[in-house]
């Protein structure tokens, strides 16, 4: 039976099954039957049918000796059909691994997508052996903190930002701003600036630096980050050093926009 929605008929059931599969994240890997019961908001029995018919097309795998589920090799095998993000991550790759050679920093790619950061590629620092979180390609996170999504937080129309600032915000460390009023004047200076420093506000030591990528329009596309130990931003009058990088990272790949 469909649950009509304006002009779109949902199935019920697949709606159940998508929560179940969202509900696994990068801190999120494995889950007990309890847990994903709680996260989808589905009583023990659906989400143990769901589960089993997941795992029969290889989408979820349990483990028996843990009684854990994790996702499985079905999820992975869908990736290569994904093409949201492909032209833009193409375009933006040799620039991506150029800026992580020469920072010794880890380098990212974010979009805006539905209120959130999504992570498009990453280009991790042969240098940087940090045993810490790092959001991966395909995570989505919250706007108000590290330095790719403020960015795109301060580069959204008035009336997105609003949006975003009005549901709830994360806040993975002390030093996450989630007061709206506060963000909405870092957003006015990091635009003024056309970059943004984010100390500690996703990981405790960490820091990373921001910029946003334009189209030729001055219309936001995208922003590039690097992101590292925070001793390896050093600040000079002000700015800090690896910024340039950034800049000509975000040059290439805007004039790339243009051209390809």
């Amino acid at each position: 039976m469909g649950e009509a929605s304006g002009s779109l008929s949902k199935v019920r059931a697949v709606e159940r099954a998508m929560a179940l599969l969202r509900a696994f994240g990068p801190t999120t890997t494995r889950l007990s039957l309890a847990e994903l019961t709680r996260l989808s908001g589905l009583d023990k029995g659906t989400t143990r049918r769901l589960l089993q018919t997941l795992a029969s097309g290889d989408f979820i795998e349990f483990d028996d000796s843990t009684k854990t589920y994790s996702l499985g090799a079905g999820i992975l095998m869908l990736m290569p059909a994904v093409q949201y993000g492909n032209d833009l991550r193409d375009i933006a790759a040799p620039a991506l691994t150029r800026l992580a050679e020469r920072s010794g920093a880890t380098s990212f790619l974010w979009t805006y997508f539905d209120g959130s950061a999504l992570c498009l590629d990453r280009v991790k620092s042969p240098d940087l052996h940090v045993d810490t979180r790092w959001s991966g390609i395909g995570t989505r996170v919250s706007l108000n903190h590290s330095g790719g999504p403020r960015v795109l937080l301060a580069y959204l129309s008035a009336e997105e930002r609003a949006k975003v600032l009005q549901a709830p915000l994360e806040r993975p460390t002390t030093s996450t701003v989630v007061d709206p009023a506060a963000l909405e004047r870092d957003a006015a200076q990091i635009r003024k600036r056309g970059w943004e420093l984010a100390v500690d506000t996703y990981t405790l030591g960490m820091s990373a630096l921001g910029v946003p990528v334009l189209d030729r329009n001055g219309q936001l596309v995208a922003s590039i980050s690097i992101a590292t130990l925070t001793p390896q931003i050093v600040i000079k009058d002000g700015v800090p050093e690896m910024l340039a990088l950034l800049q000509a990272a975000a040059a290439e790949v805007s004039a790339r926009l243009r051209t390809d």
